[in-house]
């Protein structure tokens, strides 16, 4: 498998290096303990004939050739981690060359994989246009509101589609990594992973933090307070518009528009959260628990913090051993 990473100035150093671990360790696993050939021929190519990390290191890039054919594009993130720094970075010479030259890959065939912020320059593209993706959950009110026509999903960590892979936040770049050697070999996969002691993740929702979410938009903001003194009493729209001085229909516009759920799921969101908290550092049992965040039992909050986490109270405790 031909896999060209497109390596752009200021990208994520973090991002960059476990990828290029994970195929190094993939290819002397294959050729080496397995008894085969490396499955991956690597290269790190740029627009540019000189790159420089984040962190300022000179990246050894090799120039964009017409025989260049790579079976699958990779763009790691750009190291700006906030809308004031990633939309002036969208903007630059450099990345308007990218983007025409990411067509061109995907109009030979190639497949285009992005993690964290390197979705971002997939997107502006055009190519995830009515189809899904995932990205940096903290940035998702960003992407959301630049790219109306991507169907995001910031909740889940990989969203395969027919132009490729999008991969979600800083270390998704690993799982996106070991997706792609699974789809070469499982068992290669399997054994990288456990060297490296990670696994793929399918979820992000675990990571958000629901608080970063709203400070994309004064409303939300203001919604997330009412909210966190009401989670207690429990959830009604027309209560909580009325707090805000709008109407229920404007504010559930707003809420899906900047967070892509409903107030009722943000609501949710914040419960889990508060829940989270009070497991891992309160000592109160699980029906006290399910009393502080508005819930009649333990049972109904044990189910929702498994399917919005995929994980049981148990588990969830175990985090602090």
């Amino acid at each position: 498998m031909r896999i060209s990473i497109l390596a752009l100035e200021g990208l994520f150093d973090t991002g960059l290096t476990v990828i290029l671990d994970a195929f190094t360790l993939a290819n002397k696993f294959s050729a080496g303990q397995m008894g085969g050939t490396p499955y991956f021929d690597v290269s790190i190519v740029g627009v540019r004939k000189k790159v420089r990390s984040g962190q300022g290191l000179a990246i050894p890039v090799q120039a964009v050739t017409a025989g260049l054919k790579p079976d699958w594009v990779i763009v790691p993130a750009l190291n700006t981690g906030t809308p004031e720094q990633l939309v002036p970075a969208l903007g630059r010479p450099d990345v308007s060359q990218a983007k025409v030259q990411l067509l061109k890959w995907h109009a030979e065939g190639a497949l285009i994989a992005a993690s964290c912020i390197g979705t971002f320059l997939v997107a502006e593209t055009g190519l995830l246009d009515h189809r899904e993706a995932t990205t940096t959950w903290w940035l998702g009110p960003l992407f959301r509101q630049r790219y109306p026509n991507v169907l995001l999903d910031e909740s889940r960590m990989l969203v395969p589609s027919d132009v490729g892979v999008t991969a979600g936040a800083a270390m998704g770049h690993l799982d996106l990594a070991l997706w792609l050697i699974r789809r070469a070999s499982p068992e290669l996969a399997a054994l990288v992973s456990r060297y490296l002691l990670a696994d793929i993740r399918t979820s992000q929702a675990p990571y958000i933090i629901p608080n970063h979410l709203a400070q994309a938009d004064p409303l939300i903001l203001r919604f997330e307070k009412w909210a966190r003194d009401h989670l207690k009493s429990g959830f009604s729209l027309q209560e909580a518009a009325s707090a805000l001085a709008t109407s229920a229909r404007s504010l559930q516009r707003r809420c899906q528009e900047v967070l892509g759920k409903s107030p009722l799921a943000y609501f949710q969101d914040l419960r889990v959260e508060r829940a989270q908290s009070l497991l891992h550092g309160s000592g109160m049992d699980l029906d006290a628990i399910a009393a502080e965040v508005g819930y009649v039992d333990g049972a109904t909050l044990r189910t929702l913090l498994r399917q919005r986490l995929g994980r049981g109270v148990r588990d969830l405790r175990a985090d602090l051993r």
